[in-house]
């Protein structure tokens, strides 16, 4: 029997703002065709274990209101990952992971410790599961880098600025959004993202990627969480977004494995005094719920 494993590691923006940051109440899930509508889709255990700053009931809402909508059974999990844990569900989610709770300067190690990165690896290599990371801006970034790196991803820790201030879209006309099998799924065209901040990766070769920062970016890297409260200070250090993905397939073994580096685009959040859409709500965000729907799918196809 093959197995999936959703992993999806988040931060979507300063912690400071997510503090301010509220589930829409007006996101409403409703689908017309739903892969599995009695309700009986593989199980789809959550971490939150890992100091994980997102709940089900809470800012992440919205992914679990899609991910219901579809028919999947979704489950909080709240121990330490092994193949015992991972051969109870198809899918494995885990958002926002932290190397520490309150503590979020460099250096941000590791939250997942070598037997459950090796137990994940084995388990999507060996029978066919699949994997999922979501990642985002340091230190969420830094927090997952150990268990990406597992499958050949080089995640920097560090916080994505578009260099000309605009809307953060990736689509096929600006061409950073790419042909693949979960934006290209018959019937489910993906056309448009939206991201507001997160971070980006070196993929391996072999990977298939769907969505790329380019030269229109900077990943800046801050040593202290102080640095990205308000406006980027210039005189931190900073990368090109040039050949850095920030979204990608790959076929691991028996198995696969996704990765985006950005939580928002599956958050469905009121943002600050304004109630500022952001995430699936949001009027530029039309295809996200597609995506959700389409990477799920596909880690599905085993």
């Amino acid at each position: 029997m093959k197995f999936v494993v959703f992993a999806f590691f988040l931060i979507s923006m300063p912690m400071l703002i997510l503090a301010q940051s509220v589930s829409d109440p007006h996101f409403v899930m409703r689908l017309e065709d739903p892969l599995y509508p009695a309700k009986d889709g593989p199980v789809i255990l959550y971490d939150q274990y890992h100091h994980n700053a997102f709940t089900l009931g809470g800012q992440f809402k919205g992914f679990a209101d899609v991910v219901q909508a579809e028919g999947y059974q979704l489950q909080n999990h709240n121990a330490s990952i092994d193949r015992k844990v991972l051969s109870k569900a198809k899918i494995f989610v885990t958002v926002n992971a932290l190397s520490h709770p309150s503590d979020w300067n460099l250096p941000n190690v590791s939250i997942f410790k070598e037997n459950e990165i090796e137990a994940l690896y084995r388990w999507v290599h060996d029978e066919g599961g699949g994997l999922f990371i979501i990642t985002d801006q340091m230190p969420s970034a830094g927090a997952v880098g150990c268990l990406a790196e597992r499958f050949g991803f080089n995640v920097i820790n560090g916080i994505t600025y578009h260099k000309d201030g605009q809307a953060e879209l990736f689509n096929r006309d600006i061409g950073n959004l790419l042909p693949s099998a979960v934006t290209d799924r018959e019937g489910h065209t993906v056309n448009q993202l939206r991201c507001w901040g997160g971070s980006g990766f070196i993929p391996p070769e072999e990977a298939e990627v769907f969505s790329v920062l380019g030269n229109a970016y900077r990943i800046y890297l801050p040593s202290k969480t102080k640095d990205m409260e308000r406006a980027i200070q210039h005189d931190i250090p900073y990368i090109s977004g040039r050949n850095i993905a920030n979204g990608a397939l790959l076929e691991c073994g028996n198995g696969r494995v996704c990765i985006f580096a950005d939580a928002s685009p599956f958050t469905a959040l009121l943002k600050g005094i304004n109630s500022k859409k952001q995430g699936m709500n949001h009027p530029d965000a039309g295809d996200h719920v597609k995506l959700l729907r389409n990477i799920l799918w596909w880690l599905n196809q085993q």
